[in-house]
């Protein structure tokens, strides 16, 4: 394989990859340092991992902070991101190829409005998958998961053992549940009221 044009000169770049702060359910994360990169940081989700590219010469402390603050950004970018009925179709044939050998296959997939206590629904006989538009603004990795959650309901329809045994092939099933579980938690919480002047 040739070498990389952009590590070329210089010491090798050094690329490590770990888990991040969060837990398991959260993706690997993959460090690239550039030798040709001098003060800018940047990253991309790549599949399930997320790439950050560092200056060769930064510090393991900068390494780590920087990896924080881009996870951070990219969150807040996802989270604005609002999907219409098309691209969530294609996101639900992309995810039932990563995760279910392309064997779910819905005839429709949309968002809905009527949706107040589920996050999401599928009608296996008919193959219609719908999610509610509570969901929308939420961090893509979550819709993912509602997604991945009715798609495996097209190839098993209750929550037994093998429809959450399916299930475990998303990687972010864990993460994705605990934010939820927040959400609905947060729902919950008394609303203080406010004084004049609020």
């Amino acid at each position: 394989m040739p070498a990389d044009p952009l590590h070329s000169a210089g010491s090798p770049p050094r690329s490590t990859t770990s888990q991040p702060p969060g837990g398991s359910g959260a993706s690997p994360i993959e460090v690239r340092r550039s030798t040709r990169r001098r003060r800018t940081v940047s990253a991309y989700r790549e599949g399930d991992r997320t790439v950050v590219l560092i200056p060769a010469r930064m510090s393991e402390a900068e390494e780590q902070r920087w990896v924080t603050v881009m996870l951070d950004k990219l969150a807040a970018q996802e989270s604005k991101r609002v999907l219409g009925d098309t691209e969530l179709s294609e996101r639900a044939a992309r995810l039932s190829e990563l995760y279910f050998d392309g064997r779910a296959r819905p005839a429709s997939v949309r968002w809905v409005t009527n949706q107040n206590t589920r996050w999401g629904s599928c009608t296996p006989a008919e193959g219609s998958i719908r999610l509610s538009h509570r969901l929308q603004g939420m961090p893509e990795y979550v819709v993912d998961y509602v997604l991945a959650h009715e798609l495996a309901h097209l190839l098993v329809p209750g929550h037994g053992a093998d429809f959450w045994r399916l299930l475990e092939a998303y990687p972010r099933t864990e993460r994705a549940r605990g934010y939820l579980e927040g959400v609905v938690a947060a729902d919950r919480l008394p609303h203080l009221p406010t004084t004049r002047g609020e």
